[in-house]
């Protein structure tokens, strides 16, 4: 019913809807081009390096908003999300540190290497941002890992998979042609499933300690990630795209996430045998819609669409925390401490079916000419005359293959599998270099545990046995005060009625006190 009344009423603003503002995808790298060759007229900075020239741009072109938002998500989102454990808060906050900023340094050059201008690495906000993107890969894959592994096994983990994620991304955008704005499917299935397959190979029998549990303070902690992630999730699913594009984004996202909000209390709630609220649920899968509408993100889905795709992703994620990550782990040996399956994977499927699905749905009277803007390879060949009437409208316009909405769909399917494939595959293979005996491996009481690698104050312990005894003081106060006045009122009571037998009794029970 609801679903019902919000596809009757509700619809795109002009702003948000393709068929009246077409931009095209080239026009920032027109204009970054164009800056480009202005780099002599001594206005931009040039600082040249062995085998790399760097061009620091004006930052003013682009949106830096959207960037700090994301940046926000890697360093204190997700960060902060891995809190829940109560013996791993150091190396929850204080690794995913390390590693986060460890991945921006080598994306840049592996990415930049693989999209060389002339020889040379362009270091711009963009290229920060994509950064954060392929970052964001490896948390998801720290997720599946934390607690079980060594600050060195995790940094060894990030130099491996940026490499693989990024050959993953090359084939899927440029070969296939496939689209996916909130990156679901390369970011988020990939690296969910490349930790994954690690964590199967560094699977050991004594992985679940008391250890690896939560408390209220760590469950509260983590409730900070979650809320970061979730504010800023809009800004994550809309940060490559510009205009209307941009627009219908953040629009889609902030729906999904929250539907997918409710729903993930609802069934949370019905699945729990008191019908209470899960915080496992209630940290991870209220943000399960975000990923899930990743892909299809910048498309005409609908509001109503987005509000679907919002519970059903809520409603799978919550399943999988209350039964799927227990068989998992008892039956087949994957052991997924944060339950990155259920946020990041399996969401991160459905985007990558409704990316299937609307792709295939996409025609020239949903979008306008914006069509070949939001799917370059529907663009038509090149010295077509539907080309040149397209160029009219949207000069910054490329040729393309020409293909159709069917093949379109087909290579968006293959994006998915092959993101599967790479990321299983990588992560079989990083899990066995981890394994390689110079590479310390943790013993049981090292598990879910800071004091391995962290210098702990001592005063936290002290604390806490200070306010224990205190606690034990004030009992012993309020006894001797209860045992006071019980003694004032036997007292008042037999001097009424005897004065010597008074006396005698408070004396006799003082001594006895």
């Amino acid at each position: 019913m609801v679903l019902n009344v919000i596809s009757k009423y509700s619809l795109y603003s002009p702003d948000a809807d393709a068929r009246f503002h077409p931009i095209s995808s080239n026009e920032t790298k027109e204009e970054l081009h164009k800056h480009h060759l202005e780099v002599g007229d001594g206005n931009v900075h040039v600082a040249t390096y062995p085998y790399i020239l760097i061009y620091l741009f004006h930052f003013y072109k682009y949106n830096i908003s959207v960037f700090q938002d994301v940046h926000v998500m890697i360093f204190i989102g997700f960060g902060f999300l891995m809190t829940f454990l109560k013996r791993y808060g150091f190396g929850a906050v204080g690794i995913n540190f390390l590693v986060a900023a460890t991945c921006l340094e080598w994306a840049i050059l592996v990415l930049g290497f693989f999209h060389l201008h002339d020889g040379t690495i362009y270091i711009d906000l963009n290229s920060l941002l994509t950064a954060d993107f392929t970052a964001a890969a490896v948390l998801i894959s720290f997720g599946a890992l934390i607690g079980k592994t060594t600050p060195t096994q995790l940094v060894l983990m990030a130099l491996i998979e940026i490499p693989i994620f990024t050959v993953n991304e090359v084939i899927g955008r440029r070969y296939f042609g496939a689209i996916d704005m909130g990156d679901s499917m390369f970011v988020h299935v990939f690296g969910a499933y490349f930790g994954l397959a690690t964590s199967f190979m560094l699977r050991r029998k004594d992985v679940s300690t008391p250890k690896e549990g939560s408390s209220y303070r760590s469950d509260l902690m983590a409730m900070i990630g979650t809320v970061f992630l979730w504010l800023y999730w809009p800004s994550f699913n809309s940060g490559g795209a510009s205009g209307d594009d941009q627009h219908r984004a953040i629009i889609n996202t902030y729906l999904s996430l929250c539907s997918c909000c409710l729903t993930a209390f609802a069934i949370s709630s019905m699945v729990h045998p008191e019908k209470k609220f899960d915080m496992v649920h209630i940290q991870n899968s209220t943000l399960a819609g975000g990923v899930a509408i990743g892909t299809a993100a910048d498309l005409m889905i609908q509001p109503w669409g987005a509000v679907l795709v919002g519970i059903i992703s809520g409603f799978i994620s919550v399943l999988g925390y209350a039964y799927l990550t227990p068989f998992l782990s008892s039956r087949l040996g994957i052991h997924d401490t944060c339950g990155v399956n259920n946020l990041h994977g399996m969401p991160g499927v459905i985007a990558g079916i409704v990316g299937i699905i609307m792709a295939a749905v996409a025609s020239e009277s949903s979008y306008g000419s914006s069509l070949y803007s939001i799917f370059p390879a529907r663009a038509p060949s090149e010295g077509s005359e539907e080309l040149l009437r397209l160029q009219s409208q949207i000069p910054e316009l490329e040729p393309g293959s020409g293909i159709s909405a069917s093949t379109q769909a087909l290579y968006q399917f293959l994006a998915l599998l092959v993101s599967l494939v790479i990321a299983i595959a990588g992560g079989i293979l990083t899990g066995l270099i981890l394994k390689i005996g110079p590479l310390q491996e943790l013993h049981t009481d090292d598990l879910y545990e800071d004091e391995k690698y962290w210098i702990l104050e001592e005063e936290e312990e002290k604390e806490g046995s200070e306010f224990e005894g205190m606690a034990m003081s004030d009992n012993h106060h309020h006894g001797v005060t209860r045992v006071a006045e019980l003694t004032k009122m036997y007292t008042n009571c037999d001097f009424d009625s005897s004065s010597s037998s008074s006396s005698s009794s408070s004396s006799s029970f003082q001594l006895q006190h």
